[in-house]
């Protein structure tokens, strides 16, 4: 695709609007559901349980990681290039693979899982008391695989309306399951509600994969081996990354574990679940409809930074207000979210915050790398991500004690946003648009404004303040937002409003 073929600006910001309104819709419902199963486990088994729900899931995690070998990611990226070429026959025989090997691996996943179980669960709990519950968690993985590979042809085909309901329906009935299991089997029943979660979401993936799928294809020796080597290449690099950034919230889990015990493990996973809902609305959208769209004209400079500064004005507009009630509403949100045990999380959760508002400024340079097929400079960003994560979590804790674990997440983060915008200059010529710098700075200013009175002004005062900060970005935003649409897509009253504030 050339930049003559590449949409006007605000055909551009429409899609990209209609993406995350589809996305981040379905997103807040299964949110919702998510509040709900984390409610009821913190009221039904503390923070013990939470923090046990979090180190399976991790083990479930990096499982997965490893033996997915980053067929998933590669996969959206392999359909989505064959989709932009319009040749059926590839699309079909790309598909085809990318849901046997899926299911291969998944197979291969949960035997090797059982075979470590032991090994697995001596690294993560000390001894071997939870060894049989590991091995019981390996069922999960080959639910797991087999439906990314379902969900990867999806997305790459970027039927967004149907990853959205998959998203939705598998957050309901995960809901159905998991309480009911956690009230009658209270701690047994956390790895049994992760691996119905997972059978769930398997049922309801293939239910609508089947309805897309390009059928059987009849591909010859060579091009199924041509099609998998270029699914198994760039998907060993995913897997790596996949990998390293699993590994990294395991080790920083231990790290807090070992130096707060089991509580200290669930106050951080609760602020860390928290502090990522807001901005997982966003980098959810940002992944599923960006990312193709940024490879099919990865190869026009021009157009891959018009896009990316599109992107991400988008994502700090709609980020700006959330970020803020987040910092302000800490404490309320805690108790509200999960039970006043957790009140001791709400500075995590400001520092976790923080982190969150430069991962959405450097995600949009980050799919620049990944659009361009720059398998180094992608894993090696990753290495270094990894290494200064769980160096800044382990002196961070060791200094400061709980809440280092979060400010090492910010500190990260701090970094990685440097080095993103390095290597896309390096690759593109990329530079922040004058409206962006102009939005960012702004954006910044207020969250450490923000963050600052929670340190210094007692809460009352700080809330207040944090209050009108929340309203008035509210406004702000959603003026920007609107002015960004085409005004024949505005309703009379909207564009009325908008040209009596210009």
């Amino acid at each position: 695709m050339n930049a003559r073929e590449t949409p006007s600006e605000g055909q551009t910001y429409t899609q990209i609007l209609k993406s995350t309104a589809l996305m981040g819709g379905s997103s807040l419902i299964t949110v919702g559901f998510s509040i709900i199963r984390n409610k009821a486990m913190a009221l039904i088994l503390g923070p013990e349980g939470v923090g046990l729900m979090a180190i399976y899931s991790s083990i479930a995690d990096i499982a997965q990681a490893v033996a997915g070998l980053g067929v998933q990611s590669s996969g959206v990226r392999q359909i989505a290039e064959a989709v932009g070429t319009g040749d059926a026959e590839k699309i079909a025989g790309t598909a085809f693979i990318l849901q046997r090997i899926s299911i291969g691996l998944g197979i291969a996943g949960t035997v090797l899982l059982a075979a470590l179980a032991f090994p697995a669960a001596r690294l993560t709990f000390g001894d071997h008391q939870h060894a049989t519950s590991v091995a019981f968690l390996s069922l999960a993985i080959f639910f797991r695989l087999a439906s990314a590979g379902q969900t990867a042809m999806i997305q790459g085909m970027r039927e967004i309306s149907i990853l959205a309901r998959i998203n939705l329906l598998g957050a309901f009935w995960s809901t159905v399951v998991t309480i009911p299991l956690i009230y009658y089997f209270g701690f047994e029943g956390v790895v049994p509600s992760l691996i119905a979660s997972a059978a769930l979401t398997l049922l309801i993936s293939w239910w609508y994969s089947r309805k897309i799928s390009q059928g059987a294809t009849n591909l010859s020796a060579p091009q199924f081996k041509q099609e998998l080597g270029g699914l198994l290449k760039l998907g060993l690099v995913f897997m790596a990354s996949g990998l390293l950034t699993l590994a990294t919230a395991y080790v920083v889990r231990i790290i807090v574990l070992q130096h707060g015990g089991i509580v200290a493990a669930g106050l951080y996973q609760a602020a860390w679940a928290l502090g990522s809902l807001y901005a997982g609305f966003i980098l959810q959208a940002m992944g599923t409809d960006f990312y193709p769209r940024l490879t099919a004209v990865a190869g026009d400079h021009a157009a891959c930074n018009r896009l990316v500064n599109e992107q991400a004005r988008v994502s700090i507009l709609l980020a700006f207000p959330g970020v803020l009630a987040t910092l302000t509403f800490a404490p309320i949100v805690m108790q509200l979210f999960y039970s006043p045990e957790f009140y001791g999380a709400a500075d995590l959760l400001r520092w976790i915050c923080l982190g969150m508002l430069l991962r959405i400024i450097a995600w949009p340079m980050g799919y620049i790398v990944l659009a361009k097929g720059e398998q180094g400079v992608f894993f090696w960003t990753e290495v270094a991500a990894t290494v200064v994560h769980i160096g800044l979590a382990w002196l961070l804790v060791s200094e400061f004690g709980l809440i280092g674990s979060a400010a090492a997440f910010f500190g990260l983060y701090l970094w990685h946003s440097l080095l993103i915008y390095f290597f896309a200059r390096k690759l593109t010529g990329f530079r922040w648009s004058p409206a962006n710098l102009k939005i960012g700075l702004i954006f910044i200013a207020a969250s450490a404004l923000i963050f600052s009175a929670t340190l210094v002004l007692p809460f009352w005062q700080a809330t207040a303040l944090g209050s009108l900060a929340v309203v008035l970005s509210g406004l702000y935003s959603l003026k920007m937002l609107i002015g960004l649409l085409p005004p024949e897509l505005l309703p009379l009253p909207i564009r009325r409003w908008v040209l009596r504030t210009t």
